[in-house]
């Protein structure tokens, strides 16, 4: 299914009366704050997030999992949903694949899928969580860090792999989050996990193209609950260190554990120079993979002051790479990554209100009242009107989610691919 530009803007003109109100009105008043409007617009519209190529089909637990309609089992249709975001956001602009779930089986004929709907290759993630079927090494005790020396090099062959694949489909990156731990005490040695995994990881950081980047993943628990052997912020940024100067860390918002400041780790890692990419989702208690924004909206916005802050003032930090990490098992997943956009340009939109140079002042005149109103003044902004009108700018739907139920794009993908289907991967 394809979503051409006149379709979009035949629903556009039911909804541009009451934008164009609330846009002039919002526009008057942030120009006389002294906010630059027409910038942040386009900031706005420049702003793209990678799709990840596992989130396009119905999420699940441990418990179970239920599937939805019409879901995409190829990665030529995982392609084409990715399209169908992009067409009613413009935000979209990139998808992120998961290998051995999605190796394209002719490279050629992927690209040309993906061009065809604007799209380009983002960070290609690996995965040694998993045994495939004939594997020849077991995951089972470890992948990177595995006392078994056969493991470690079975995973770092297999990175080796998903960089070739990635230079085929001219993706500059890769991301490594390991699953790797122990479930009991005295499993393993900490310190020989450790100096392993480092290993590892020099290995595959000398594998990668010169303009390619390393982005390592970290999380406190899960699957093993002891320990986990890049369990924090910390761990990842030393091994980010001992690998090279193209080795990031990566923070996904659910690898936390609870009431973790995580707005501080950002602005650390930025201050180093090391914070190379973000996964946005959402959690009440762990790592939930909920819809970005659903549960700790404020949080999410001061993420994003912060990131703010250092695309601005930290020029050693390599501009980010944007992906959603998000699925639920009880939402349309086409309709939960809308929601996950609108969340996200949201909390930006809103910390490039932020009047950074009064918030300075404030700071240093240890104002804390003063400094806790003018974030709190830019977070209670209605931003929306600013989102429609970059996607108005780019001929994206003004509401992307009214758009895709009023065109049943579901309807239409269960007719074209059937009920009874599965994603790839899931």
């Amino acid at each position: 299914m394809i979503i051409g530009k006149d379709i979009i803007e035949q629903y556009n003109k039911n909804e541009v009366e009451n934008f164009n109100s609330d846009f002039d009105f919002l526009q008057n008043k942030l120009t006389k704050a002294g906010s630059n409007v027409a910038e942040i617009v386009n900031k706005i519209a420049d702003f793209q997030v990678a799709i990840p190529s596992w989130a396009l089909g119905a999420g699940g637990t441990r418990f179970g999992r239920f599937s939805y309609g019409g879901e995409p089992s190829s990665l030529e249709q995982k392609l084409d949903d990715v399209g169908l975001i992009h067409a009613l956001t413009h935000s979209a602009g990139a998808v992120s694949l998961h290998i051995p779930w999605d190796i394209p089986s002719d490279v050629k004929a992927i690209k040309e899928k993906a061009v065809s709907h604007g799209l380009v290759f983002d960070a290609m993630n690996s995965n040694t969580f998993q045994d495939q079927p004939g594997a020849k090494q077991s995951y089972k005790f470890g992948s990177l860090n595995a006392a078994n020396e056969d493991s470690r090099a079975y995973a770092v062959e297999h990175n080796k792999e998903v960089i070739r694949i990635g230079k085929e489909l001219d993706s500059k990156s890769l991301t490594v989050w390991l699953a790797d731990g122990s479930s009991f005490p005295g499993q393993l040695n900490f310190q020989t996990a450790l100096s392993n995994t480092e290993k590892s990881l020099k290995e595959i950081y000398a594998g990668m193209p010169e303009d390619w980047k390393l982005f390592i993943e970290y999380k406190p628990y899960e699957p093993n609950f002891y320990s986990t052997t890049i369990q924090d912020w910390g761990t990842s940024f030393m091994l980010a260190n001992a690998c090279g100067e193209r080795a990031f860390t990566l923070v996904d918002l659910g690898h936390h554990l609870p009431n973790s400041n995580i707005e501080q780790i950002v602005a650390t890692l930025m201050y180093k120079g090391k914070l190379g990419g973000f996964h946005f989702n959402d959690s009440k208690y762990g790592d939930d993979d909920l819809t970005v924004g659903s549960i700790k909206p404020y949080a999410l916005f001061l993420i994003f002051n912060e990131l703010v802050y250092g695309m601005e003032n930290n020029p050693n930090n390599p501009y980010p790479a944007w992906m959603i990490d998000a699925s639920h098992n009880i939402k349309d997943p086409l309709e939960d990554l809308l929601q996950s956009l609108e969340a996200i340009l949201i909390a930006y939109a809103t910390a490039l209100l932020v009047d950074q140079k009064a918030l300075k002042e404030a700071q240093q005149n240890n104002d804390v009242v003063l400094a806790q109103d003018i974030l709190q003044n830019a977070y209670r902004t209605d931003v929306r009107p600013l989102l429609r009108a970059a996607r108005l700018q780019t001929g994206a739907a003004l509401d992307p989610i009214a758009t895709y139920r009023n065109l049943k794009v579901r309807e239409q993908l269960i007719s074209e691919r059937g009920l009874n289907v599965k994603a790839t991967g899931l």
